[in-house]
Order: C-alpha cells, then structure tokens, then sequence
C-alpha cells in the first residue's frame, strides 16, 4: 500500500506542471475560484457506528472540517421547512465555512411531480438568500426501471425545475446512482438528453459512475460541459475506501481533464462506509487526508 501511494504521488508530481495547460482548441478564460467540501452523509454513518446522531454533533464537524482546510459542508436541502436551510446557512458561517451546495432527492416522474418542483423551488428561494450556489437533485427511484411515460414526465420536470432555479440564480445539478445506471445508463441518459444543458447541469458523483458501469472519464467527455458540483469517493478492489487515495479510480486522469476542459471546480468529499470498508482512522483524519489528496491532485 505505501509502494503505491509513492508511485501514485511521484506520478502526479511528474504530470503537474503540464496538468493546467489549456485543451486544444479551447480559448483561456479566468477559471471559477476552486471551491472543496464534504458531503455530511458519510459524517452520519460514522456517527451510526457510535450510536450517535450527526445532529448533535454538527458543530464539531464543521469546526473538524474548518481545521482540515475544506471550504464548505454539504448538507441536505429541508423542502418542508425552508427556514431551516437559513439556519444551516448559518451554522456554516459561524464555523468559517460557505454556504455552496445542498443535496435533495424527487419524486419526479409522477403526476404529482409539479407540486414536488414547486416545494423544491420554495425552499430554493430561501437557500439563494443564504447564500447557496447549487441544487444537487438525485430524482427518486421506484424499485424498477421507469417507463417512457414517466421518464419523460421527469425529463419535463428537471427542466421546470432548472429554470425556476436559474431564475432564483441557483443552479441545478443532477445525480445519479446505480438505478439510474441500470440498463446502459437508459434514466441517466435520459435525463440529459431531453434537457438543455443550460439549465440541467451535472452533479457528477465519480463512484456512482464507476459502480454502475459507466467509466466516470466516458461521462465526462459526454457530459462534462454540464458539470456544476462534484462528489468524490475512492474504492479498492470494489469497496468504498476509508479516504480518497490511489484505488480503482485513476483520479490523476480525471483531475487532468477537468483542468484542461475548465470543469466546474466545486468539489465534495463524501467518504461513505459499506460492509467491507476497513476503518483504521478517525472520520476527522480520513477527512483531513482526503483533503490532502484533493490538493495534491486536482490543485486546490
């Protein structure tokens, strides 16, 4: 394992200095200012672990997240009580942290998929006067492949949705995980098809793509343009890793692209836990080393 972060890390210092040319054929702009955070959910399964809830102990996440150099802390957008975005808002300021992104799911691909969007935008209205920048959307699934009828029903809802946050001066990005995946990536590819990029964007989650069989580099040469957040998290031999290091994921590639194509620069560690996943650390310490890595590696 030391043998193979060395080799990594000797690579990616040989590969630097040439990583922030700009691509071919593409004019230099002035990137956006690189923005790195955590996902909290996999901070709430270690608390599980201890039998304890993450609620209670917030604060000492965002304190452990400040001291570890991350920028902001992603949590879960709370349609049913707007204000309560407001005060997460907040908490990450008093911590010395951004309001960035939030993450919600949808029932999206129903008749009632209108009143979802409008709950949605009501408590996005609420999160652009707090500060946030960006709606990560995973629309929820339904325990089987969606048909035409419903994807389609999504489709025009994400794009209702888009646009009432575009609106709001929000941006929208979707996720996906491996139901969406499923059948040569049909719902993921759907969604992005029958939608401008303009106002769907791309929460590219690169292990969800791995995972469900469509290599995170493929969906960033088809998709990349649409990127507006990222998730990060690594895998070895197939199982979450404790941290983001070498693994399956050949992230000095990814983190190559996305310099060279001037991909959207808002990045959130989420180190979730499955059965196999070996902790030896803390989540602090995985934290503040997958911090490390993101620095080392996409430069920021």
């Amino acid at each position: 394992m030391n043998t193979s972060r060395r080799d990594f890390l000797r690579t990616l210092a040989a590969g630097v200095a040439t990583a922030t040319a700009t691509a071919p054929g593409r004019a230099a702009s002035t990137p956006a200012k690189p923005l790195v955070g955590s996902q909290l959910y996999g901070w709430g399964q270690y608390y599980q672990r201890e039998g304890k809830n993450l609620n209670d102990h917030l604060d000492d996440v965002l304190s452990a997240l400040r001291d570890a150099g991350y920028d902001f802390a992603e949590g879960f957008l709370d349609a049913g009580n707007p204000e309560a975005n407001v005060r997460f808002a907040e908490r990450l300021r008093a911590k010395g942290l951004k309001p960035v992104a939030l993450y919600t799911g949808g029932r999206l691909h129903d008749e009632k998929a209108g009143e979802v969007v409008q709950r949605l935008l009501t408590a996005a209205k609420a999160c652009r006067e707090a500060g946030f920048q960006v709606i990560n959307c995973n629309p929820d699934p339904i325990g089987r492949d969606k048909t035409e009828d419903e994807l389609k029903r999504q489709a025009a809802a994400l794009v209702d949705l888009g646009r009432g946050l575009q609106a709001l001066g929000l941006k929208l990005g979707i996720h996906h995980h491996t139901p969406e995946l499923a059948n040569q990536a049909r719902e993921f590819y759907h969604n992005f098809r029958h939608s401008p990029k303009e106002l769907v964007g791309f929460n590219i989650d690169t292990h969800w793509m791995y995972r469900g069989g469509l290599p995170p580099m493929t969906a960033l040469r088809e998709y990349g343009d649409r990127v507006v957040s990222w998730h990060l998290r690594q895998s070895r031999g197939g199982v979450w890793w404790e941290d983001l290091d070498a693994g399956d994921i050949d992230y000095l590639e990814i983190a190559r692209f996305a310099r060279e194509r001037q991909l959207t620069p808002v990045y959130a560690v989420e180190l979730a836990l499955e059965s196999g996943t070996r902790i030896t650390r803390s989540a602090a310490e995985n934290h503040r080393r997958s911090r490390e890595f993101v620095r080392q590696v996409f430069g920021c």
